[in-house]
């Protein structure tokens, strides 16, 4: 949650940054994250990234479920 929180300030792409930093692709990234951001722990830990997070997951799996129905979001 760390490196998320200061994503925005690196120099490199995020994708780039993920892969040098822990080894694994930008898709399991975020298979992990958003497990993470799920957990009470997380809620306590930094409750600000968190909502925001859960935010933007729910925005773009609701395009997502728009999308796949053919309505325009």
């Amino acid at each position: 949650m760390d490196f998320e929180r200061e994503a925005w300030k690196l120099s490199v792409t995020k994708e780039r940054a993920i892969r040098e930093r822990f080894g694994f692709s930008p898709s399991r990234y975020h298979q992990l994250l958003h497990r993470v951001i799920d957990r009470p722990e997380a809620l306590v830990y930094d409750p600000m990234l968190v909502r925001r997070l859960r935010r933007v997951r729910e925005v773009r799996r609701r395009a997502r479920t728009a999308s796949g129905l053919g309505v325009r979001v």
